[in-house]
């Protein structure tokens, strides 16, 4: 999950390495953050969605939620199609491409699920090999940024003296100084998927079974929390790393039982097949804790990593289904990265 600023100074980069000015320098500043203006889109679904049926729910959450279509790949080349159509232009229209594409390659890396390649596959994935807060990834962008800020300063007469070595925009050689971060930070990013590779692939060796890539999460900077199911009842989850392997691991039961619940499997069973109706599926490692009180059967269902992953917004999402012993009715609840429990709505699921 990379900053706004960051993205913004990525566009920069690569504007200034094209040695763009003026009015198109800055829209291609913008055309980097340009994705993340879902998040008005999404505020417009969460008004809408409950006076949705379930099917046009999810249709528009696919185009419309946060990282969903305008995190795609056809949205990228749906807007530079757009852009080379008004400008003809293949210099501005390849800067846009690489503007809008590194957003998403960078939230790809480092951020939670995406349907990168909708409306062709609605299944969500991720990279996941590079740590949200790299200092790299996160600092390197705003370099550019402070150029800006150093030029305006010059060209009204202060500073001066202070920021020369800095290249100026109409200075060729300044062309080459902006190429060159920006290979340094695709290849600072290009470096990790290839050695996440290795890393899967050992602890795979050593626990005899296949762990997953996508589901491996950095915690760290070289650094990750891994897992896979055990067995029937519990999952194993790993803490790894480039330099020493397994670190350390530890169990989690896949269901709890709080006190005598009579068929708690069934309301597991039926909380599970609620949760896979809805979208966004969060939940990679599904764990279930069932209690009873006053006629009310209560499942909570959260992801097994959630507790090791404080303050860490990929997976701390919890979901609970009220179930009313005589009438069968339910209720569902949802709590996100913390924030305060909100009831879902009949078309949710």
């Amino acid at each position: 999950m990379v900053n706004t600023l960051s993205h913004l100074g990525i566009g920069l980069l690569i504007s200034l390495s094209l040695g763009l000015k003026g009015k198109r320098l800055w829209i291609l500043a913008f055309l980097s953050i340009l994705p993340d203006l879902d998040y008005i889109t999404y505020s417009s679904f969460t008004l809408l969605s409950g006076s949705l049926s379930h099917e046009a729910r999810n249709q528009l959450f696919y185009l419309l939620g946060h990282r969903e279509f305008s995190h795609s790949i056809f949205f990228v080349f749906l807007v530079t199609f757009l852009i080379w159509l008004k400008t003809k232009n293949k210099l501005f229209t390849a800067g846009a491409f690489g503007a809008i594409f590194s957003h998403i390659l960078l939230d790809y890396t480092t951020s939670s699920k995406m349907r990168i390649f909708y409306p062709l596959i609605t299944d969500a994935s991720a990279l996941r090999t590079t740590y949200s807060f790299d200092p790299l990834v996160n600092i390197l962008p705003l370099l550019p940024l402070l150029i800006i800020a150093a030029e305006y300063m010059k060209s009204r007469g202060k500073w001066n003296g202070k920021f020369d070595n800095f290249s100026s925009f109409g200075n060729p050689k300044g062309k080459k100084f902006y190429a060159s971060l920006l290979v340094v930070l695709l290849v600072w990013v290009a470096l990790f998927p290839a050695a996440k590779v290795f890393l899967i692939d050992r602890i795979s060796e050593k626990e005899g079974t296949g762990i997953s890539y996508n589901e491996t999460y950095p915690i760290s900077p070289g650094k990750f929390l891994a897992a896979y199911p055990y067995d029937t009842n519990h999952y194993k989850l790993m803490k790894v790393s480039y330099l020493s392997g397994t670190e350390n691991s530890f169990y989690v039961e896949k269901v709890s039982v709080n006190g005598d619940v009579p068929d708690a499997a069934a309301y597991v069973e039926r909380a599970e097949k609620l949760y896979r109706n809805g979208i966004p599926q969060e939940i990679d490692y599904p764990v279930y804790t069932v209690s009873e009180e006053n006629g009310k059967v209560t499942v909570v269902l959260s992801d097994a990593r959630s507790p090791y992953v404080k303050n860490w917004p990929y997976f701390d999402v919890d979901y609970r289904f009220v179930f009313d012993e005589e009438s069968g009715e339910y209720e569902a609840y949802l709590s996100k990265y913390g924030r305060k429990e909100v009831k879902l709505g009949e078309n949710r699921f």
